[in-house]
């Protein structure tokens, strides 16, 4: 008598399910999901996955205790299914090493004030990708914490706006190193990227725009660079402070506009490059605080209320080759002291002239003017901003340089910018 042949569980739930799928890998199963199909859920597909197998979720809701990856998988969704949190979970949580996410929508998860909850966490992992995902109404939305090596890109992040406490960060990196950051929109929550003990992250073609703090908020984060990102109408800008060796290149700071807003802070920040960035309509453009050995070149400060602010706890900075055009103040400290120079920069103020027509000012510029000296010690005078007695003040002080700081002048300035 021929013995009858057993089936794995996991076989014939398979034999139903497996599709020749395009792109998996050779030994690789495709597990499908389908709310109508023989695998309803992706918490029944990963019970059924092995390591390097694709998962295909297909269109749909899902309601789902919090799902927790363990091994190697990628998955992806076909008509952007959805998983709902219901407000009192979180979504997804990776925990192995590889894991790829990509075209979910993952929405719902409600505010904690005792656990971070996000629609997408990993933990103590390496080499995960979150690709082109939609995250809606979420507390935080993308959650690294101790991973290497991952990538988060093209992901579009909306926030429900609610109270600092209430609200987490749309992408938050902590404990991490050599972390991918690009093509991003982030929206809505408190920071739209917040960064903490990080290492060698690369932040670049992001947009963050709406968040009530910061666009992009980092500390202790050395050997990082953020480069041809957008930050607008944040509650603050950016900040990036205790930390050193930051490269921020081809950057828009953007209508950051409020009393205590600014596009971008740097405090306590060393060694670090400000290069080719534009400053546009920020209540203040650049704010230094403890910032020392910063090369901030080639910048746009345009229509700000300060285009630069810079402390007397700043030293040795170099601004080199900038434009300044349309600010009601150019340069303001708190200091008549400074080690900082200004070299070649462009200044719309400027009303010198060029007799040997080499491009640059044959008379030096002072960008600090002195009411901008009065307005710091004594804020509530910038109602006198558009009166004659500013201008008055402008005239003495430039026949007659006496209070505003001494050291702080542009000797070559230029005559014309080139862009």
């Amino acid at each position: 008598m021929t013995p009858q042949r057993r089936w794995h569980p996991r076989a014939v739930v398979l034999a139903a399910v497996v599709a020749a799928w395009p792109g998996t890998a050779l030994g690789a199963q495709a597990i499908v999901v389908d709310p109508n199909g023989p695998v309803p859920t992706l918490t029944r597909a990963l019970a059924l996955a092995e390591p390097g197998d694709r998962i295909v979720v297909r269109s749909g809701e899902y309601r789902e205790p919090t799902i927790v990856v363990r091994q190697r998988v990628e998955i992806v969704g076909e008509g952007q299914p959805v998983f709902d949190g219901e407000g009192d979970r979180e979504v997804l949580r990776i925990a192995a090493d590889s894991v790829i996410i990509r075209g979910l929508t993952i929405r719902n998860v409600g505010t904690s004030y005792l656990e971070d909850r996000a629609g997408i966490r990993i933990e103590d992992a390496r080499g995960c990708q979150v690709l082109d995902n939609d995250l809606i109404n979420t507390f935080f939305a993308i959650y690294l914490a101790r991973v290497s090596d991952c990538r988060i890109a093209g992901n579009r992040v909306h926030g429900v706006l609610g109270t600092e406490s209430g609200t987490g960060n749309a992408i938050h990196l902590y404990n991490s190193t050599d972390i991918l950051v690009e093509r991003n929109l982030l929206q809505g929550h408190r920071d739209g990227i917040y960064m903490e003990f990080v290492r060698g992250a690369v932040i670049r073609g992001n947009e963050s725009r709406g968040n009530l703090r910061y666009g992009l908020h980092f500390m202790f984060s050395d050997h990082c660079e953020y480069r041809d990102n957008i930050f607008a109408e944040n509650g603050a800008g950016v900040a990036v402070m205790y930390t050193k060796d930051v490269t921020m290149v081809g950057n828009t700071f953007e209508r950051n506009w409020g009393s205590a807003a600014f596009g971008l802070l740097l405090k306590e920040i060393t060694d670090s490059r400000v290069e080719d960035n534009r400053f546009v309509g920020n209540t203040v453009g650049l704010y230094g605080e403890g910032a020392n050995r910063i090369a901030v070149t080639h910048n746009r400060f345009e229509r700000n209320g300060w285009a630069v602010r810079l402390l007397g706890s700043s030293d040795d900075n170099v601004f080199r080759r900038n434009m300044f055009e349309g600010n009601a103040f150019d340069v303001t400290t708190n200091s008549r002291q400074t080690s900082s120079r200004f070299v070649e920069n462009y200044w719309d103020r400027y009303a010198g002239y060029d007799l040997d027509r080499d491009g640059y000012g044959d008379v030096p510029f002072r960008p600090v003017r002195l009411f901008s000296v009065l307005v710091e010690r004594h804020e509530p005078a910038l109602i006198l901003l558009r009166s004659l007695f500013v201008d008055l003040l402008d005239l003495a002080e430039h026949v007659l340089p006496m209070l505003t700081p001494e050291l702080l002048v542009d000797q070559r300035p230029l005559l014309r910018w080139e862009g």
